[in-house]
């Protein structure tokens, strides 16, 4: 073949082939302290011209050891928190992220309604290949996501193309998540538990900020559960619980994020996320209770447990987000701190799991070998939040 037919032959092969195989990126972190090793960028807000921030990730495991799947939300021009969801693989264990593809696009109107997403949730149920992104849809024309009913997507081939699937629900009323699944079984009857909480009371007066319990025996059919009871002698925000197996056996607990009841700009006093516990796999949880030995200055926290039966909250350290002081100049959601707690123990001293300089906060993480955590969350600037996702491994020492 002629030397100049063959390279545009090549040339456009190439250009055929490019969307079978999206480039990856390799992006390192800067320079930063703590336990988490492996920092990588899986992608930044200059690779989403529709998008101000990036934000919100959750990861889950893929098919095989090595292969994980992150998806996180890209915020549209002019609201607070709603955009787009899109889902990005690694196939060697966090090193390099493929392109990501769109889980739901906020340019794909549902007949007449057009719709922003925010929060994704990824689960995949025991025994099945099909893995589920659950989010929050609003309609486009609201200021932010505090309306949102619940939507749902399945992928058949690993995260590489999502199909968007209509909720049969139970529970109508506004929601918003946070947190993943968790399976739980009573009385020989498997369900799988979804948190999620309202906040009514924004908009209306005769509203209420509530933290509640939907489950599913097929992940398809929803119902509202249980609602976590108020502290008797104030009333707590309680939201963006993380579920997880308790202290005993067939126990489950919730860690939640709290701010004021009634002015919800205001931290707890003293700042600290409050826990419920439930023993009838879901139905009816103990009143929430302040979690001395765990900071939360509104800000997502996250709250799992090993398989050792170790527990682990990583949170936040500081004041909340907008709250400028000599010692936090830019306002708080800054380090990533977690404690950990061995069954039966104390919760350990405080200890650094990323710290930077910059903004970072909505830390998740998967346990995918005993003792060893992959994780995401969105970071920023010095001053600027969620310009990037991040990701990072961490491992539990004994």
């Amino acid at each position: 073949m002629n030397p100049s037919i063959k390279t545009v032959f090549h040339a456009f092969t190439a250009l055929l082939l490019a969307p079978l195989f999206p480039a990856v990126s390799n992006a390192q972190s800067a320079t930063h302290q703590g336990d988490v090793t492996a920092v990588t960028v899986i992608r930044r807000v200059e690779q989403h011209p529709q998008a101000g921030r990036l934000w919100q990730p959750f990861i889950i495991q893929g098919e095989k050891r090595k292969q994980l799947i992150v998806a996180f939300g890209a915020m549209a021009h002019g609201k607070k928190d709603m955009g787009d969801i899109l889902a990005s693989l690694s196939r060697d264990d966090g090193q390099t992220w493929e392109t990501p593809v769109a889980i739901f696009d906020h340019n794909q109107r549902q007949g007449a309604i057009q719709f922003a997403y925010a929060n994704p949730v990824l689960y995949r149920a025991p025994g099945q290949d099909v893995i589920w992104c659950f989010a929050m849809r609003c309609p486009i024309a609201f200021d932010n996501s505090e309306e949102s009913q619940l939507v749902g997507a399945f992928s058949a081939d690993g995260g590489r193309s999502w199909t968007p699937v209509e909720m049969a629900m139970h529970y109508t009323g506004p929601l918003i998540l946070n947190a993943g699944i968790v399976e739980a079984e009573f009385n020989g009857q498997r369900r799988f538990l979804l948190p999620a909480h309202r906040n009514t009371l924004q908009k209306d007066p005769r509203g209420s900020r509530d933290h509640f319990i939907l489950s599913s025996t097929s992940l398809l059919e929803w119902k509202l559960d249980a609602f976590i009871p108020q502290p008797t002698n104030a009333g707590v925000f309680l939201h963006e619980g993380n579920l997880a197996a308790g202290d005993a056996p067939g126990e489950l607990k919730i860690v939640m994020r709290t701010a004021n009841y009634d002015q919800d700009e205001l931290t707890t006093e003293p700042p600290r996320a409050y826990s419920s516990v439930s023993k009838d796999g879901g139905r009816t949880w103990s009143v929430a209770r302040e979690e001395p030995d765990l900071h939360n200055a509104k800000s997502k926290g996250f709250f799992g447990r090993a398989a050792n039966g170790t527990h682990i909250y990583v949170y936040n350290d500081g004041p909340a987000q907008r709250d400028k002081t000599p010692e936090f100049p830019n306002g708080g959601r800054m380090s990533l701190r977690y404690k950990t707690k061995p069954p039966g123990g104390a919760w350990s001293a405080q200890k650094t799991f990323f710290d930077a300089g910059i903004k970072n906060s909505y830390p998740t993480l998967i346990e995918v070998a005993p003792g060893e955590f992959r994780a995401v969350w969105d970071s920023g600037t010095a001053d600027t939040p969620r310009t990037h996702i991040h990701f990072g491994k961490l491992t539990l020492k004994p």
